[in-house]
């Protein structure tokens, strides 16, 4: 690892266990997103080259990249919460003074956290309602409902990033938009 890397590369702002479970979590979700994209790129670029080359298509291609989107997407929600990358709206948040916004801020972390926990149960649920169907990928013959594992992992991800990030504010002064980014904004103004 360089040292630029080593500058870049996720620092839980998280004490004791916490921390290492933030930076477990980190690493997880980095692994995720790099194999999903770098996969679906080869597959990609294996069909398209199967396709002028051969006259044919690879009959899977499309359900491996359906299988890797719900990956990307489902572990990026995790990534875009660890990195405080969600959208945000925040006309009044901006108003409050830093104790304020603090309180704010856990009090939308820690909702974020349960409505995360929620959709996690009704993901189960949807999971397991398909496994009892029995339906199966055409080409593949994978169960269909093992695509759908990536949605209650990204929901449990995303569930505890959002409680980090509500104890984070509740144990620090400044506020957090998660474990590591502090509420700010850029100077985005360049010179002319």
């Amino acid at each position: 690892m360089t040292d630029e890397e080593a500058e870049n590369a996720y620092r839980s702002g998280l004490p004791g266990p916490l921390g290492v479970i933030d930076t477990l979590i980190s690493k997880l979700e980095a692994v995720l997103l790099a194999m999903g994209v770098l996969l679906m790129a080869i597959n990609t670029i294996a069909n398209v080259i199967a396709r002028f080359v051969l006259g044919d298509s690879i009959f899977f291609t499309g359900e491996i990249n359906r299988i890797l989107i719900i990956m990307i997407t489902f572990a990026g929600i995790g990534y875009a919460a660890r990195h405080g990358r969600h959208i945000r709206m925040s006309a009044i948040y901006d108003a409050l003074p830093v104790g304020g916004r603090r309180a704010l801020m856990i009090f939308i972390a820690l909702f974020t956290s349960l409505v995360m926990f929620f959709l996690l149960y009704y993901s189960l649920i949807y999971i397991l309602d398909l496994q009892s169907k029995g339906r199966v990928l055409p080409a593949l013959g994978f169960p269909i409902w093992l695509i759908y594992v990536w949605a209650p992992l990204g929901f449990l991800i995303t569930g505890i990033q959002y409680l980090l990030t509500a104890i984070k504010n509740m144990t620090s002064r400044d506020v957090y938009l998660s474990t590591g980014v502090v509420d700010g904004y850029k100077d985005t103004e360049t010179e002319v």
